[in-house]
């Protein structure tokens, strides 16, 4: 009988290839309803690139949002519509003014942010129109979004996370263990025949 290929054992959904969300720190997505916080607490998750803030709303819930640059513990944040334009504060796009640098954008209204989420990026507002708000994001891509999708302003923070190099493999083990990630990726060609169709000694060329 033969064995799996990886990419069937990951498809599976077992323990070994699941993300460990039950160490993460918990979901980073916009209230339901608009309010204002205060920010309590900068933090890190392992699940995240970029630092999280902890935020007292006036409801007494707590929730996390990305933080952006510039933006330090006691400030105020508020959720909605007509607030002002700075960083943290959660707007929809209708809202935004055009040029505006924006992060963790709806894809669709009430989803909590989908988009624009790593560390040291952001999108830009550049056009509104009939057919919706246009935005450039990070990959340099324009995309439609509905006026009502939220985004928050600013740049996230950690932009010069991917400036220091890893320099040993034992550091960069740790830091996909962290996610579960799948690595190192050794390529079908290198393996032995048992272990892929690829595999074995009877191949031209080994990567």
């Amino acid at each position: 009988m033969g064995k799996r290929l990886i990419q069937q054992r990951r498809g599976r959904g077992t323990h070994t290839y699941k993300a460990p969300s039950f160490r993460y720190k918990g979901a980073v997505k916009y209230p339901s309803y608009d309010t204002a916080g205060t920010i309590v607490d900068l933090i890190h998750c392992q699940g995240h690139s970029t630092p999280l803030m902890e935020v007292s709303y006036l409801t007494g819930e707590k929730g996390l949002a990305f933080a952006p640059q510039g933006i330090k513990v006691g400030d105020m944040i508020s959720v909605g519509p007509d607030n002002e334009i700075k960083p943290g504060n959660v707007l929809p796009l209708r809202d935004i003014p055009e040029g505006t640098l924006v992060h963790n954008v709806e894809l669709r209204p009430g989803d909590g942010g989908k988009l624009v989420r790593t560390s040291g990026t952001s999108a830009k507002v550049v056009a509104k129109s009939e057919k919706g708000i246009r935005i450039v994001l990070p990959s340099k891509k324009e995309k439609l979004f509905l006026p009502n999708c939220r985004a928050a302003i600013g740049v996230l923070s950690g932009s010069g996370r991917t400036d220091k190099p890893f320099l040993k493999a034992g550091t960069k083990f740790h830091k996909m263990k962290a996610k579960n990630k799948l690595w190192p990726i050794v390529c079908g060609i290198s393996m032995n025949a048992v272990d892929h169709p690829f595999g074995g000694k009877c191949s031209h060329i080994k990567g």
